[in-house]
């Protein structure tokens, strides 16, 4: 039998309703959302790496407007906004960050460029910055997010499996509006936003991201998997209870499974999420 493919995103976790999110506004970003997970699924099924996949699903999401993240990113109090991504092969277990970035349209492929072409994980600021500009990466026309979608803010992500067994993990955010500047959270930290290893998970966190570096969430998570070979399942749901929502933690995760098993998990109203697992079955969803 071929190996199979798989791959999930999400816009982020959070208060999201039906009374906070009208019916044509949630249309559109299902519209969107199954957009982008088709679009991965058929590049994994046309032999694409994991890693090129989720980068590309990432850049998608980050060039929507619609998520907090790239060209829809919220700006600090200062009114400025910074940028953080990560990226994790799960082959080689090499990993590239990009934290406080303010120039670039697209932190996740110069976190990916970081991977590839210094020694570093993560660099930040006007380095980050730099770099962008000495690769020719698309910059920033540092205009914020269109004022008719500020309904949709969240963090995005992706994971994904591919055909040769690999797997990676992808996320990218603005962080909270309004954070003092220079904040960090979860997310361009390897093993609490995101994280893959081969054989084990691929994960992709959003949410409150203090709670999940205290957590280390995603590594924990993986950890479970690797060392008291839990399910997938079983180990995401330990790890809230135990580890994210016994220190007041809030938020979400998508994983992926070595076989292509697909879990999106959060202890939120909503998550904004989509899906195709192992055995092509499609699934979107914003709601509980």
């Amino acid at each position: 039998m071929a190996q199979p493919v798989a791959i999930a995103i999400h816009g982020g976790a959070g208060n999201i309703r039906p009374e906070n999110l009208p019916p044509e506004k949630a249309q559109k970003v299902r519209a969107y959302l199954q957009q982008v997970v088709e679009e991965g699924y058929r590049l994994l099924r046309e032999g694409k790496m994991a890693l090129e996949v989720v980068e590309i699903a990432v850049r998608r999401l980050e060039d929507a407007g619609y998520f907090n993240a790239g060209i829809g990113a919220v700006p600090n109090e200062r009114g400025e906004v910074e940028l953080d991504a990560a990226i994790m092969d799960g082959h080689s277990r090499r990993a590239g960050a990009v934290a406080a970035a303010h120039t670039v349209r697209n932190p996740i492929t110069l976190a990916r460029l970081i991977m590839e072409r210094t020694s570093h994980v993560l660099i930040v600021g006007q380095g980050a910055d730099s770099l962008a500009t000495l690769w020719d990466l698309p910059l920033r026309n540092h205009e914020y997010a269109p004022s008719e979608v500020p309904w949709s803010y969240g963090t995005v992500g992706a994971v994904a499996l591919d055909k040769y067994g690999n797997l990676a993990a992808a996320t990218s955010t603005g962080g909270i509006s309004g954070k003092k500047r220079g904040r960090v959270g979860d997310t361009p930290l390897i093993g609490a936003g995101t994280y893959a290893e081969n054989g084990v998970a691929a994960i992709s966190c959003t949410g409150q991201g203090e709670y999940f570096i205290r957590s280390v969430l995603a590594y924990d998570i993986a950890a479970r998997v690797r060392y008291k070979q839990l399910p997938i399942s079983e180990a995401i749901q330990q790890a809230f209870r135990e580890r994210l929502e016994s220190i007041g933690g809030q938020g979400g995760v998508i994983a992926v499974s070595p076989s292509g098993e697909i879990f999106l998990y959060f202890n939120t109203p909503g998550m904004y999420r989509a899906s195709i697992d192992a055995q092509g079955h499609i699934f979107v969803e914003i709601f509980r």
